[in-house]
C-alpha cells in the first residue's frame, strides 16, 4: 500500500482542524496513524502533528493528500511542485491545483515561494525562471504558462488564532436567528473603526432589499460620511435607488409607506430609461437629472462602484457590466486593500465577492434567510460571520454605532 508521511503545524488545537484532517483521510478512502503529536504548552505556542497516511492505491492517496492540503497539511519531505503548460488560452491542464483563499506557497528549487493573490478556485502559475508564483483565473490563463498541478509541493497556511477579548472573532460564530445581535453589531462597529483607522477600506455588497426596506437613505449617509469605500451591486439596487430618488417608490411601492400608485410598476423602467437617455449615472448627476440617493452619493463622493449584470436585468442601466468575466476582473481590482466586506441582502453577489476575498478580510453577511448566510460559509468563505436580520435594521444599528463621526 502506498503511504506518505505528512505534518500539520500551527494552532490547530484551538480549533477543530485536527479532527477535520482525520475525518478527511477516512472520507476519501485512506487510513492514518498518528506518528507524533506535540501540543503547544500555551495558547501562543504552536502544535505539530505527524501522520502516516496509507491508501489502497496511488490514485486514492493523491486524492486524500489533495484534500488534506486544503486544511494546511503538507508532506514531511516536500517534493517540488509539478507543473504543466496550459494547452490553450483559457484552458488549464487536467488536475490543476485549485486554490483556497488562504495564504499559499509552492515548493520549487528547494525553497518555498509565496503565491501572490489569495483567492479561491484559481490556478497557480509559475514564471519561466521559477522565481515567482501567482494566481490566475481559468479564463485568463495563456497558452504555455506553467500551471501547477496536483498537490505535491503546495501548502496553505491558516492564520494564527487571535485572542477574542475586545476583538472581532473569525470562524467561530454559528448562524442563528435567535443569537444575541447586539454584541455582534458592537464587534462589527469596532472592527470597522479599527480598519478605517489603519487605512483599510470597507466594501459594501448590496441587494435591492436595502432600497425596498427604506434603508437607502441610511446607506447614502454611510457613503457620504466616508464609512464605505467601495460598492458592489447589481442592476437592481441601482435601478430601484434611482427609482426612489426620481419617483419616491421602490418596485412601485412608495418608500414612505403610502399606497402604491396606479402606474408604479413601471417606475423602475422609467428610471432606467432616464439614465440611459442621459448616457450614464454620472452624466445624470452632472445634468441635474439625479439629485440624491445611493448612486448620487457614489458619484458625488467619487466612490468606486461595480454593477455586475445578470440575465434578469431590466434595461439594464448603462453603467452595468454585462460581461460577467469583465465584471469579475473589475471587482478583483477593487478588493485590494479591503479590510472589511459587508454583504447585505444578496446571495449571488455575496458568494461571488466572497470568492474574491482573502480569508484575512473581515466578512459579514446579513440576510433574513439563514440559508443565505450559511451558503457563503459553505462555499469556502470560512471567515464570514452570518447575521440573520433585515437590511434596514442592520444598517440602522450600523450607522447608529458609528455615530456622527465623519471620515474626510
Amino acid at each position: 500500500m502506498p503511504e506518505q508521511h505528512v505534518k500539520l503545524e500551527g494552532h490547530f488545537i484551538d480549533r477543530p482542524v485536527l479532527s477535520q484532517v482525520l475525518d478527511t483521510v477516512e472520507r476519501f478512502g485512506g487510513t492514518y496513524e498518528i506518528v507524533e503529536l506535540q501540543i503547544g504548552r500555551t495558547r501562543k505556542d504552536e502544535s505539530c502533528a505527524v501522520l502516516c497516511i496509507n491508501a489502497p492505491d496511488e490514485a486514492v492517496l493523491q486524492s486524500v493528500l489533495q484534500n488534506l492540503a486544503m486544511l494546511g497539511v503538507e508532506p514531511v519531505m516536500p517534493k517540488p511542485a509539478r507543473w504543466e503548460p496550459a494547452p490553450a488560452d483559457g484552458v488549464l491542464p487536467d488536475r490543476f491545483y485549485a486554490t483556497t483563499n488562504l495564504p499559499t506557497e509552492v515548493f520549487v528549487k528547494d525553497r518555498w515561494l509565496s503565491v501572490a493573490g489569495e483567492e479561491m478556485d484559481l490556478a497557480i502559475v509559475l514564471d519561466q525562471a521559477m522565481q515567482n508564483a501567482w494566481t490566475v483565473p481559468m479564463a485568463d490563463v495563456e497558452a504555455g504558462q506553467r500551471v501547477v498541478i496536483e498537490t505535491e509541493g503546495v501548502r496553505v497556511c491558516y492564520p494564527p488564532q487571535k485572542n477574542n477579548r475586545g476583538h472581532f472573532r473569525f470562524m467561530e460564530s454559528a448562524v442563528s436567528a435567535e443569537k444575541p445581535k447586539r454584541p455582534l453589531l458592537q464587534h462589527i462597529v469596532h472592527a470597522a473603526r479599527r480598519i478605517k483607522d489603519a487605512g483599510g477600506k470597507v466594501l459594501l455588497v448590496g441587494g435591492p432589499a436595502i432600497i425596498h426596506t427604506g434603508a437607502g437613505p441610511i446607506l447614502e449617509k454611510l457613503l457620504r460620511d466616508g464609512w464605505i469605500d467601495v460598492l458592489f451591486a447589481g442592476n437592481a439596487l441601482a435601478a430601484h435607488d434611482i427609482e426612489a430618488a426620481l419617483y419616491g417608490t421602490s418596485l412601485g411601492v412608495p418608500v414612505g409607506g403610502d399606497p402604491p400608485e396606479r402606474e408604479g410598476h413601471a417606475h423602475h423602467l422609467w428610471a432606467i430609461n432616464r439614465i440611459r437617455r442621459a448616457g450614464s449615472i454620472a452624466k445624470a448627476v452632472e445634468h441635474g437629472v439625479l439629485t440624491k440617493g445611493v448612486m448620487h452619493a457614489c458619484i458625488s463622493r467619487a466612490i468606486p462602484f461595480v454593477l455586475a449584470g445578470s440575465i434578469r436585468d431590466d434595461g439594464p442601466l448603462p453603467d452595468v457590466v454585462t460581461d460577467v468575466l469583465e465584471a469579475q476582473r473589475i471587482m478583483r481590482r477593487h478588493v485590494e486593500d479591503v479590510g472589511m466586506a459587508i454583504m447585505i441582502g444578496t446571495t449571488l453577489h455575496a458568494v461571488a465577492t466572497g470568492n474574491l476575498l482573502p480569508a484575512s478580510v473581515v466578512t459579514i453577511c446579513v440576510d433574513v434567510n439563514p440559508a443565505v448566510v450559511t451558503k457563503l460559509r459553505d462555499r469556502g468563505s470560512r471567515q464570514s460571520l452570518g447575521i440573520v436580520m433585515d437590511a434596514a435594521s442592520f444598517l440602522e444599528h450600523l450607522v447608529g454605532g458609528l455615530g456622527e463621526g465623519r471620515i474626510s
